[in-house]
């Protein structure tokens, strides 16, 4: 008997599909885009799902359509339900968010609003309106910033931002990129409400 090599998954036969399975496609676009996000290569998410190289080609070259139990294989490797990262897949195309369909989540304590901008299509670019009222202060550990680049542009009032212990006075029109992963500290000293954008990408 053959024994199987590790990171194959031979059991699993796929047929081939055309590019006009638009379903395929989508799947296809979402699972590379999954690996390029984590900066994985071919081999290393084969390492983690059990699934061959080769496959995970033919899937993202869209040349073999994936079985449930393909795809759950590689959806456990991402940290993601199935259920998910089909629905990501299926939303792929939607490039364009309209302001009325944008989530929005309030801090019930402080007021502090965060509107997710970008599209949830999983780009590599994340865009974050954010509205803090006045008096305001919030602070992230150094893990929130751990596996992102952020970018601050504030686009009204004035914001203080203190970074590992360093202080910024950022007003309208500035623009400031994150260093290395530290403790920070949101803070609207005015009398009105300061709205920024976050620009993030992973790292």
């Amino acid at each position: 008997m053959k024994k199987d090599k590790p990171g194959e998954s031979p059991d699993i036969d796929l047929p081939a599909v055309g590019d006009t399975d638009d379903t395929a496609a989508a799947i296809a676009r979402r699972v590379r885009l999954e690996r390029e996000n984590r900066r994985w290569s071919l081999a290393e998410l084969a390492e983690r799902s059990g699934v061959s190289k080769a496959m995970i080609s033919k899937v993202e070259r869209c040349e073999a359509s994936p079985t449930a139990t393909v795809l759950g294989r590689l959806s456990g490797a991402f940290g993601l339900p199935l259920s998910v990262l089909l629905a990501l897949a299926e939303r792929a195309e939607e490039r364009l968010l309209r302001r009325d369909r944008q989530p929005v989540w309030c801090d019930p304590d402080t007021g502090y609003v965060r509107r997710a901008v970008s599209p949830q299509n999983g780009g590599h670019l994340e865009l974050l309106e954010v509205t803090l009222p006045a008096g305001v202060r919030v602070p992230y550990p150094a893990s929130a910033f751990a596996f992102q680049h952020q970018q601050i542009w504030v686009l009204s009032g004035r914001l203080d931002f203190t970074e590992g212990g360093r202080a910024q006075v950022l007003e309208q029109g500035d623009c400031l990129q994150l260093g290395a992963p530290s403790d920070c500290v949101f803070y609207n000293p005015g009398p009105e409400p300061v709205q920024y954008v976050v620009a993030l990408t992973r790292r």
